[in-house]
């Protein structure tokens, strides 16, 4: 189910980031901190978009490759930034480092200028989509954390 497209008039503030040169926003009330790339420890077996696990001050949290998630081309480990993002998935509050090729600014987003991404030559699967709006004479595509970030129904049975 996708996030519904606020009404007229409402804005939000938002951290505009870069993936494979494309311009993404994630609501900035659920941004921790940014980091440069930290060490990572590969699980084997898991999600192509869950690679592995990072330390961020104490904490063990996962490693999202939001690249893989929206069927992008991969970027080489220990490039970009990191965004350590803290929100509910499964009824808890987790925390979890998003890989970014860049971190460009915090702006506020006229919401009401938000339209849904066309299905015919969409590159991004549109339920991760809140919409996309003009910005700069480019596209900004605000990302909807609450099904970017849920995990992928298991599809085998375990016994």
């Amino acid at each position: 189910m996708q996030t519904p497209i606020p009404a007229e008039g409402q804005g939000q503030v938002v951290l505009i980031f870069r993936l494979c040169g494309e311009d993404f926003a994630l609501p900035v009330s659920c941004v921790h901190e940014i980091l440069d790339p930290l060490p990572v420890t590969h699980l084997p077996g898991a999600a192509d978009h869950v690679p592995g696990l990072v330390n961020v001050r104490g904490t063990i949290v996962p490693l999202f490759d939001a690249r893989r998630r929206l069927r992008m081309s991969s970027t080489p480990a220990g490039q970009g930034r990191m965004i350590v993002i803290e929100l509910p998935v499964g009824g808890e509050v987790t925390r979890l480092a998003l890989l970014a090729d860049s971190v460009e600014e915090v702006a506020e987003t006229d919401l009401s200028a938000l339209s849904s991404l066309p299905e015919l030559g969409a590159r991004w699967p549109a339920r991760f989509l809140r919409g996309v709006a003009r910005r700069n004479g480019g596209i900004l595509v605000l990302l909807d954390p609450e099904t970017l970030f849920q995990p992928e129904p298991s599809t085998t049975a375990r016994t």
